[in-house]
């Protein structure tokens, strides 16, 4: 099988570039930046990409590969950062500069052979970057630059060596993943033959080589990603498998009656139930700061797991519906990367955790564990499911998480999602759910004068969490939305609509 391998500089985007290679059939991993050239080349990749990162190539500790990789005769594609550190080590100038580059750009296309095959003379790309290069080295050319990049898009064609100043694999640029397909099928002469299907195959199989005779706790709060990861064990290794949901008091409406309706009684998985809401929310009382929520709620969620492996087990190992934007967020990456936020699963759990992790799904997005949901034949009402975080609405409530908040933000939300259903709306969109603070407004309910809180609804578009925008709903399904909550949700005066695209903004608040 054909593979890539992605160089993680620490972009929060690295992941994103073996993602999108695996979207065009061919297998890809991300390994650290460090890998010594001896050892990319026994692994016989047939390509090598550079991703971006946040350091500047002249600071002191700036990572940079083995400048050995150069002379395998591998071809290679530096994004971003990539582009700088190819620059800097085989002979050119890369400096701060005075017009940075952030967000859309128009690519102006000098070549379009190989790397823009069938490009017209301007496509549309997204930057990032303060730092550019200044002059390129021996046996480079220009192929596309922008109004402020000379030498945003380079190529040493005799060593097949190329570099981009711009993110390709960002749906910001619109034909970035024809520029990586013609860097796959072009330039590195790779064969689309990696699929889902070969990736249930074989994560079955590594599944079965770990877990060998032992018996594999699963975390399952309903959601597609830990739904898929249920699945996909259980078809490993059958009743050696318990799933344990546990009601942490911070679900959406209705949710925990449909988990145990579809696991235990429609695909009929082993499903222990524990009620722990009221020592969860006993925890959070009084917390404020987001990441000391999702700390709390992750090691909870350990101690739950814990006591339950003492009482029904013993099992050795936890399995957990983890995803790479989980993982990239908190900084759990294998590159230099800054963390965003901790996610429950990830940097929330305790150091000392007495299971072995199993997390099939660790290095796929969101809309991969659909496929592969589908094809475990899971029920559409998961496969089609919003995103929900494992911390629930605690980071759906800024600042303290209270009875009245959480009874607001439970059914607000509730109302938002009725609302796109209702409108066919729903399906089309990646995730809506409401938020509320601590914040009052003044309003009035009949003749008399209220002051109550405030509700925010957030509706975002995405196709890998990894960046959104907000979606611009029809005006008569936000008012609607908004007579409702006021309406049916007591203690609500106003309703406002967020905006902010991730990024700058994540997707959820905390």
């Amino acid at each position: 099988m054909d593979k890539v391998l992605v160089l993680d500089f620490g972009a929060q985007y690295a992941h994103l570039i073996a993602r999108r290679i695996r979207e065009c059939g061919v297998y890809s991993e991300l390994i650290p930046y460090s890998t010594a050239a001896e050892d990319i080349d026994q692994l016989k990749p047939k390509g090598v990409i550079f991703s971006g990162g946040p350091a500047s190539v002249y600071d002191k500790e700036a990572p940079l590969p083995d400048p050995a990789i150069y002379e395998l005769g591998i071809p290679i594609l530096g994004i971003c950062y990539g582009l700088q550190v190819t620059v800097h080590q085989l002979g050119g100038e890369v400096v701060r500069v005075d017009k940075r580059e952030y967000g859309k750009a128009v690519l102006k296309i000098i070549d379009t052979s190989d790397l823009f095959k069938d490009f017209e003379s301007t496509t549309v790309c997204w930057m990032s970057h303060g730092d550019s290069a200044k002059s390129i080295p021996v046996g480079f050319e220009p192929i596309g630059c922008t109004e402020n990049s000379p030498y945003a898009a380079i190529r040493d064609r005799a060593h097949k060596i190329y570099a981009l100043q711009f993110h390709p694999e960002v749906s910001h640029t619109p034909r970035g993943k024809k520029i990586l397909k013609n860097f796959l099928f072009e330039v590195c002469g790779c064969r689309a033959n990696w699929t889902m299907p070969s990736f249930i195959e074989k994560s079955v199989q590594e599944i079965r080589a770990k877990v060998e005779d032992e018996r594999v706790l699963c975390a399952l709060s309903g959601g597609v990603d830990s739904s898929t990861t249920a699945a996909l064990i259980h078809k490993a290794v059958g009743d050696q498998l318990t799933c344990i949901f546990v009601d942490h008091g911070l679900l959406r409406k209705g949710e925990a009656e449909a988990v145990v309706r579809t696991f235990r009684d429609t695909l009929g998985v082993k499903l222990i139930t524990i009620d722990a809401s009221k020592r969860f929310l006993d925890k959070l009382r009084g917390v404020v700061d987001p990441e000391e929520k999702r700390k709390i709620i992750g090691e909870e969620f350990a101690n739950v797991f814990t006591e339950a492996s003492i009482k029904y087990g013993p099992f050795e190992w936890l399995a957990q519906g983890t995803l790479y934007p989980d993982v990239i967020e908190s900084a759990a990456s294998r590159g230099p990367s800054s963390r965003i936020k901790t996610h429950h699963n990830v940097g929330g759990l305790p150091q000392q955790l007495e299971f072995k992790l199993l997390e099939p799904l660790r290095d796929l997005y969101k809309d991969e564990v659909r496929k592969i949901a589908s094809l475990l034949k899971l029920p559409d009402t998961i496969v089609k499911r919003h995103p929900f975080p494992g911390p629930g609405l605690a980071v759906r409530i800024i600042g303290e998480v209270t009875e009245e908040k959480l009874r607001i933000c439970r059914e607000a939300s509730s109302i938002v999602e009725e609302e796109l259903q209702k409108h066919n709306l729903y399906d089309k969109v990646w995730q809506a759910f409401a938020i509320v603070g601590d914040d009052k407004a003044v309003g009035v309910l009949g003749d008399a004068r209220c002051y109550g809180y405030i509700v925010s609804v957030r509706v975002v578009q995405s196709i890998d969490a990894m960046t959104a925008d907000w979606v611009k709903l029809p005006y008569k399904v936000l008012e609607r939305i908004s007579s409702r909550i006021t309406n049916e949700v007591s203690g609500v005066t106003w309703v406002t609509y967020a905006i902010s695209s991730k990024p700058p903004a994540t997707i959820e608040p905390q």
